[in-house]
């Protein structure tokens, strides 16, 4: 481990190196903007595409659920992303203006670093009682935002690429790309929550909706103050600040709603009317009209599939009191059977939906900006191939998503064959915290003790 640490370390170094050989321009000739994508430079965006969207998640999932494929998988991802980051500065035929993916690829050495560094510690098992629990956090904490950092940097590649968001362009850039990975987020945190995260809900003693409604209230007071610049007004400035106001209005409400652990339809009639107004959006383009027309259609449903959710499909996170000592007040299991019967077939199915329409929204909002448009109006491509599109990447992206979090249950820890050989068995339905009153005098099951209990 340590000499293969040694090895990666060293190609890193290597890597800083050639960034400093490598020359960014400031200005282009037509020549060097017009000239053909290398094999060099497909390499670097494929290799890194897959070293930052597939194989660091999947590591950091590995870590999670603490399977021993963790430090391999990360191992062999630090090694990677220094070869790709060796032919990003390689390539050859098109050159690009200097901006924010290259200076982004020369910070993420910290957290890559630091990572290669804590992993080295935490192996050595030393300082068990002083430095190494803080150590464990902050290389939890940098490995959790590994996926974040490499979303951003896949971003930064892609508007690099375009030669987007430059001059005037950049409000604009930011407000799609910000807004649209805030549904991609918001999606991705609600399918966490159904298929892993329901036990997590129960013992913080507040409903999914609570947490909604605090982010989609702050979220809209920073909204209202950053949309309108200069003294003027225009119908776009005025409908952005009021989507703010909508924001933080409504959020207020669905507080007050939720409070006690309660439901509140409110952050999906929020979803519905922001994506009323974004389909009735004037733009300069048909074909941005109706990318927009549809981008606001997909958040609707998405607003409208989760109403349908939280009043008629998902669980309640409030206890009933009901008579029996098999039903205590206190018991907050998630195997208890009215739970698992909403959580099952048909509904699970069913639950799946706003967490992909709202993806599918983020992806159609951070594809509508004027400038990629006005790219595929000029290459003669139609609005339906263009969303089509968006929708199959939707899909893709939905998939990893699902896949991650299946990989989490079902691996280390986690994993369902995962048996003592003594005879005594890892508690798979329950969470560790509750576990249901006994309905009568039976001898309980042994159990392992893991090392969280």
């Amino acid at each position: 481990m340590a000499r293969g640490s040694a090895l990666i370390a060293t190609v890193l170094c290597l890597s800083a190196w050639s960034a400093t050989a490598h020359k960014h321009h400031d200005q282009l000739t037509e020549e060097q903007a017009n000239a053909p994508v290398d094999t060099i430079l497909w390499l670097h965006m494929f290799l890194q595409a897959a070293v930052w969207g597939i194989l660091f998640p999947t590591g950091m999932v590995l870590g999670l659920s603490r399977s021993r494929w963790h430090v391999p998988l990360q191992s062999a991802g630090f090694a990677l992303t220094a070869a790709g980051y060796v032919l990003g500065h390689s390539h050859k035929g098109r050159a690009f203006l200097a901006g924010a993916h290259g200076k982004m690829a020369s910070i993420l050495f910290v957290p890559i670093a630091l990572q290669l560094f804590l992993g080295i510690y935490l192996k050595l098992h030393i300082h068990e009682h002083t430095l190494r629990p803080w150590a464990v956090r902050i290389h939890g904490v940098v490995g959790k935002a590994y996926p974040i950092l490499g979303w951003v940097q896949m971003l930064f590649g892609a508007i690099t690429f375009g030669g987007y968001c430059r001059g005037d362009n950049l409000g604009q850039c930011l407000a799609h790309y910000i807004m649209g990975s805030g549904f991609i987020a918001y999606g991705t945190i609600m399918a966490i929550l159904l298929l892993v995260g329901e036990a997590w809900v129960r013992r913080s003693g507040r409903s999914p909706d609570w947490w909604d409604s605090w982010v989609i209230m702050l979220w809209g007071i920073v909204n209202t103050f950053t949309e309108h610049r200069g003294t003027t007004w225009s119908v776009k400035d005025m409908q952005h600040t009021i989507l703010g106001v909508l924001w933080w209005a409504g959020g207020i409400l669905g507080i007050f709603l939720s409070r006690n652990n309660q439901r509140s339809v409110v952050p999906a009639l929020i979803i519905i009317l922001t994506g009323w107004a974004m389909s009735d959006h004037a733009q300069a383009l048909m074909l941005s009209t109706k990318v927009h027309a549809i981008f606001g259609y997909t958040l609707m449903s998405a607003g409208l599939a989760r109403i349908i959710e939280i009043c008629f499909v998902a669980p309640k996170y409030t206890q009933e009191v009901v008579e029996g000592d098999g039903h205590s007040e206190h018991t907050l299991d998630g195997s208890r059977e009215d739970t698992a019967a909403s959580t099952s077939g048909p509904s699970r199915a069913f639950r799946h939906l706003p967490p992909f329409l709202l993806v599918a929204s983020g992806l159609l909002f951070m594809s509508a900006t004027d400038e990629e448009l006005h790219f595929v109006n000029d290459n003669g491509m139609d609005h339906v191939t263009y969303i089509l599109i968006m929708f199959s990447i939707a899909f893709i992206l939905y998939a990893l998503i699902v896949s991650l979090i299946n990989l989490y249950a079902t691996s280390g820890r986690n994993a369902a064959t995962a048996v003592s050989r003594d005879g005594a068995i890892e508690l798979t339905q329950s969470n560790k915290w509750y576990a249901p009153v006994p309905v009568a005098d039976v001898e309980p099951a042994n159990h392992v003790i893991g090392d969280d209990d």
